[in-house]
């Protein structure tokens, strides 16, 4: 559980906190190979022509990260369950918690992302690492030493999102950042 929890909450500081994501650029070996994002030039725009067209309404803006955040507790309660105080609880009664977040979970990412295997090899097998392989799909861990091409076990498949499709935000600009509303109930 520390380590899957770990990386549950690593993964959403990483997407919703950019200080936080180039913290852990800075420790990870494969994220220090890739190029600074290349700085964005501005063409001049023109001079606006006057239309008789009012302007297209303004959608709220609302951050994916908040949307998925959004949908993973909303269907797996995964936001209730990371933020409860675990410690008083038996090994039983969080695994029979962990059982519902998976399962909700996993239709979240099946749904949203059709998450799929990176590699199709079997975990163990010898895999060879030519030179040019984009640092983004190989994470060389253990004793790296030389230039490519490398060879060494396959540790751990990976993982890619086949599609993506996340529902559009609808709401107001002020509730953009709500990832489950209050529950009242009424008598």
């Amino acid at each position: 559980m520390g380590r899957l929890g770990l990386a549950f909450s690593t993964f959403f500081k990483v997407l919703g906190n950019r200080d936080f994501a180039e913290a852990v650029r800075e420790i990870d070996p494969a994220a220090k190979r890739l190029p600074a994002p290349a700085p964005t030039t501005t063409k001049p725009t023109p001079a606006p022509v006057a239309t008789a067209k009012p302007p297209a309404p303004v959608k709220p803006k609302r951050s994916d990260a908040v949307t998925l955040l959004a949908a993973l507790q909303r269907e797996a309660r995964l936001v209730d369950f990371l933020m409860e105080e675990v410690s008083s609880y038996s090994d039983a009664q969080i695994g029979a918690a962990v059982r519902d977040v998976h399962r909700g979970g996993r239709d979240v990412l099946n749904r949203m992302f059709a998450v799929v295997p990176l590699r199709n090899e079997s975990e163990g097998t010898a895999i060879d690492v030519p030179a040019g392989t984009d640092p983004q799909t190989v994470s060389l861990v253990g004793k790296v030493t030389g230039q490519p091409p490398y060879r060494g076990r396959l540790v751990h498949g990976g993982w890619q999102a086949s599609k993506l499709d996340l529902p559009e935000w609808t709401g107001s600009d002020a509730s953009a950042r709500v990832i489950a509303p209050a529950e009242i109930e009424l008598g």
